[in-house]
């Protein structure tokens, strides 16, 4: 009896390739700029103990009764500036980023349905879940949009994912990528975004989110991230020491974040000799409160009010093709 073989350049269209599952995970954003809206989303956030560990019978009521209230009307101003036709800048920014990177999927014939998730707010990442297990998947992989991996982000998202398949009989095989802080596409594509800015006269300041103190002596080894990722970016541009530094944004109430503070080292730049300034925040996978109002503009003003001449702000990665390219690039490494 003949052998039945067949020809392999048909056998590409006789066999599905794997079905993939890919979630590209956010922080949030309040629904919309108003202060009962912001509050809703400032109570999920701030009551999360991944992200503030005070206990519970002392901080919550506080929060509820106090920071609530004040926060959310004060922040509301700053929301309203910054919302656009599409909602919230980083919900629009990821939107895009979903977009593109199922371009970049599609193009290669694949068969990864890629859906977006917040940890708090909306898309959820219940609502990513239950989309994804509607089809018969073989994996999911959830990205989390943050390089440098950290409890209070990485960590807090990993917990909404885990709550999202509690109910689920038959959990998928997953893949919950860490971190990529010193990847190489993601620290090329943060140089050539860099590089196509910088002047030759401007000093760098990496500016990153920061955490308490108490969260790195309790063993989050974020700061450790966050340094790696600087020094292999400037070492790429070949800055000197003196060229760039590194500082830690948003702190938060009365305990100690990790320092130095964005806004203190701006405010006394210029007596150090520093008359031109570029910040880029290479934590932030995509432009929102804290890049466009907190650095682009607060920041701006107060480096200029304290002697600084000029001032640049580098915008996030966002859904540039370097960005969704290594976005792309870390999914197919874990098929």
């Amino acid at each position: 009896m003949p052998r039945f073989t067949i020809n392999p350049f048909y056998y590409r269209f006789m066999t599905k390739t794997k079905k993939i599952g890919v979630i590209l995970a956010n922080l949030g954003t309040p629904a919309q700029p108003t202060p009962s809206a912001i509050s809703r989303y400032l109570w999920e956030f701030l009551s999360d103990p991944r992200v503030v560990d005070l206990p519970s019978w002392k901080w919550l009521p506080l929060l509820k009764t106090v920071i609530l209230p004040l926060r959310s009307k004060r922040i509301a101003k700053n929301y309203q500036a910054i919302w656009t036709e599409q909602g919230s800048p980083l919900l629009a920014i990821t939107k895009q980023q979903q977009k593109a990177l199922q371009a970049y999927f599609d193009a290669q014939d694949m068969d990864i349905q890629v859906e977006i998730a917040m940890t708090y707010g909306n898309p959820s990442m219940q609502s990513a879940v239950d989309k994804l297990l509607e089809n018969q998947l073989e994996k999911i992989i959830v990205l989390p949009l943050y390089p440098q991996y950290s409890s209070t982000t990485t960590g807090a998202l990993f917990d909404a994912f885990a709550r999202a398949l509690k109910n689920t009989r038959n959990i998928v095989p997953f893949e919950f990528i860490h971190s990529y802080h010193l990847d190489e596409n993601y620290i090329n594509a943060l140089v050539e975004s860099i590089k196509v800015r910088l002047k030759p006269d401007e000093f760098l300041l990496f500016s990153y989110h920061g955490i308490p103190l108490r969260y790195e002596n309790m063993g989050d080894y974020y700061r450790q991230h966050c340094k790696e990722t600087t020094i292999a970016v400037a070492d790429k541009l070949g800055l000197t020491e003196n060229q760039w530094n590194m500082s830690f944004q948003s702190h938060f109430g009365r305990e100690e974040w990790l320092q130095p503070y964005t806004d203190k080292f701006l405010e006394s730049a210029s007596m150090q000799g520093i008359q031109k300034v570029a910040v880029v925040c290479p934590n932030f996978s995509a432009d929102c409160l804290e890049t466009i109002e907190e650095i682009d503009e607060e920041n701006r003003a107060n480096f200029l009010n304290h002697g600084g001449q000029s001032y640049q702000y580098i915008p996030s990665l966002n859904a540039e093709p370097a960005h969704i390219a290594m976005m792309g690039n870390l999914i197919l490494q874990r098929i």
